[in-house]
């Protein structure tokens, strides 16, 4: 597998757009005759393929949901960064390109961080443009509120539920280009395999949900916009759906896989309430604004938090961390949280919990104002938990959350195999070993809107339109394999439930290769992964056919994915002898607890070869140097 990520020569300042004009075009008489499929439809699927269609290229897209819709973009409640500088407080597109490079330790490339925060500026213009009902000040001009990891004001919202506007922006575009019959919408649809003839991507094999029919789709190229895995922990704040297929069946046809081990935990979830519970709720890291986290000082203090008195609370990370108090990024934050309640302090069922407070902020501000910053999202926690957090705390624990690795991507968004891109959070490009809030969407729109249709005409100007169709012998072998793996899962006539194997994949994870990782841990954790695929693929129960509608089907097919998926995961967090952003090893830390890179040995992107079924991965790297953000220890106090 050869890495080359083609970064343009040049100040970085320039390589975008000398990178822009150099690439070559596509003529749009031409457009007409080429095929783009594009699997999901949230932020970066929708946005790829409304562009897209917009040049003129002839567009398939996909979504396993009823609607374009329903993508997990929705949940996105916080916001989305741009280096406006509406505030006048001191930001730039450097400082979000230093931020963005600082918040993930030092584990992206530069070149693609710096293209990000250059492109922000003209995501919020192209979104205004569309309708993206954005807060607005007294004056109209739009505003901004702090989110973790930064000391400026940058992140545009819309109240707690930004994700779903964004996407009804993308929906609308996606809307007029499916109306004027340049985008073919397939709902209900998964993707199953991707087609690769001559090492080119030229079509995927899918199912149809509903009916259950396997058809194969053609086209010049295939974008991933699948999104992230950390459903793999089975407990996380993705949507149920969310899964690792569509880049896992990428993966084992060739495409790298980079840093799977970069898994982010966000700070701010509703607790664990019980073994009942199938997924997890995520309060907005916006909330750390106007809400104080503290513990009890007092060990196991089963006070109700108004009885603590004010002398007797830990602010704790206002105390460790005096510059950026509760706006540290996640994994700074998350790993306080589990310190103070591992050392005894947590509070809620378990111990498993922290108090994030509004009182301070309701006394200074009034309700009213707190209610119009946050309403939809106090809400959403009181019926959950039935607290009202007007009167009393919030509690809250980490939870699995993003997932920055993801398929290798060059400079163009291309992975290791010519002609499939991976756009979105299903590739590993901008956030290194931890994102910070507000930039998942960023990255989503930038990749979509603003990167991709340009990048892909550079490489579609260099083939035949059309060259491939599915009567190519490819799909019928492609359509065999993913028949034979649908009929291989309902023959097992198992008797134990598909949750009940994919929890103990979960916990086992969250466990070993969670919060914080070490090598006896991971050691055992991938001594018993195969025991437990082994154990799926003996005694899971899959009822049903694949002739006609099977939930169970479609969740056994992904369960048996993240199985496979899981070790290669370990074996990252394995090989990597450091800890870095949310990847915590914990024989690699400083003498205060914090994480402690070397730089020296693992300055680099670790990507893996998929090499056969039960064959040991082959790993990678591409160096990352840091020309214009020296590499430091990262500091937030």
């Amino acid at each position: 597998m050869e890495l080359n990520s083609k970064i343009p020569e040049g100040p970085i300042q320039e390589k975008w757009d000398r990178h822009r004009f150099e690439m070559k075009l596509v003529n749009p008489a031409n457009k007409r005759k080429y095929t783009i499929i594009v699997i999901g439809t949230g932020l970066a699927g929708a946005s790829a393929a409304a562009s897209f269609a917009e040049l003129g290229y002839n567009v398939k897209s996909f979504c396993f949901q009823d609607s374009p819709r329903r993508a997990h973009s929705i949940a996105a409640q916080g916001g989305i960064n741009a280096a406006k500088n509406y505030q006048n407080d001191g930001d730039s597109i450097w400082r979000l390109f230093y931020d963005t490079v600082k918040g993930g330790d030092y584990r992206a490339r530069e070149a693609n961080v710096y293209r990000l925060a250059q492109i922000s500026v003209n995501i919020i213009d192209q979104c205004v443009a569309q309708g993206v009902p954005f807060a607005r000040e007294y004056g109209g001009v739009l505003s901004n509120r702090s989110f973790g990891g930064a000391q400026v004001s940058r992140t545009f919202y819309a109240r707690g539920q930004t994700g779903q506007q964004l996407l009804l922006g993308c929906y609308s575009a996606l809307s007029r280009q499916i109306e004027a019959g340049k985008v073919k919408m397939y709902p209900y649809t998964e993707m199953l395999d991707v087609v690769i003839v001559d090492g080119h991507a030229k079509g995927i094999v899918t199912r149809n949900l509903r009916t259950g029919k396997i058809e194969s789709h053609a086209g010049d190229a295939v974008v991933l916009a699948t999104g992230g895995y950390s459903n793999v922990f089975f407990l996380s704040t993705n949507a149920m759906g969310c899964n690792v297929t569509a880049s896992w069946r990428a993966y084992k046809r060739g495409a790298g896989f980079a840093n799977p081990c970069f898994t982010q935990i966000h700070p701010t979830c509703i607790p664990v309430s019980g073994d009942h519970q199938s997924k997890l709720t995520l309060m907005s890291e916006s909330l750390r604004n106007d809400g104080r986290i503290w513990v009890p000082k007092k060990k196991g203090d089963t006070r109700a938090p108004t009885e603590i008195p004010e002398e007797e609370r830990d602010y704790y990370l206002e105390r460790r961390y005096p510059s950026f108090g509760n706006l540290v990024p996640r994994d700074v934050a998350s790993r306080a949280a589990k310190e103070r309640c591992d050392a005894g302090y947590g509070v809620g069922p378990g111990g498993l919990g922290v108090y994030l407070d509004f009182s301070d902020a309701i006394k200074r501000l009034g309700r009213q104002v707190i209610e119009d910053r946050y309403g939809n999202l106090f809400e959403m926690y009181e019926r959950i938990t039935g607290e009202n957090p007007y009167e009393t705390p919030m509690r809250i624990f980490p939870a699995p959350h993003y997932t920055m690795g993801g398929l290798w991507v060059d400079y163009n968004l291309m992975t290791t195999v010519p002609g499939l891109y991976a756009i979105g959070e299903a590739n590993f490009s901008d956030h290194g070993a931890n994102r910070l809030g507000a930039s998942a969407l960023m990255q989503g729109l930038a990749d979509g809107y603003f990167v991709i249709p340009y990048t892909i005409g550079d490489y579609l100007a260099g083939v035949a339109p059309g060259s491939v169709d599915t009567s190519h012998s490819a799909f019928s072998d492609a359509e065999r394999e993913v028949k034979q793996k649908i009929e291989k899962l309902l023959s097992i006539n198992g008797k134990a439930s598909i949750d009940s194997i994919h929890k103990q994949l979960g916990r086992l994870l969250w466990d070993k290769c969670g919060m914080s990782r070490n090598a006896e841990g991971l050691k055992e954790a991938l001594s018993k992964i195969p025991e437990i695929r082994e154990r799926f693929w003996r005694e899971v129960s899959v009822p049903g056919s694949g002739e006609d509608l099977n939930q169970a089907l479609e969740k056994a097919g992904r369960v048996a994915d993240f199985l496979e998926f899981a070790e290669i995961m370990c074996h990252d967090a394995l090989s990597r002898e450091e800890s870095c952003g949310a990847h915590f090893r914990e024989e690699y830390q400083t003498e205060d607890g914090e994480a402690l890179r070397n730089d020296n040995d693992y300055c680099y992107g670790a990507v893996w070869e998929f090499k056969g079924d039960n064959q040991q991965p082959v790993m990678h790297k591409e160096p990352f140097t840091f020309e214009y953000i020296p590499l430091k220890q990262r500091n937030y106090k």
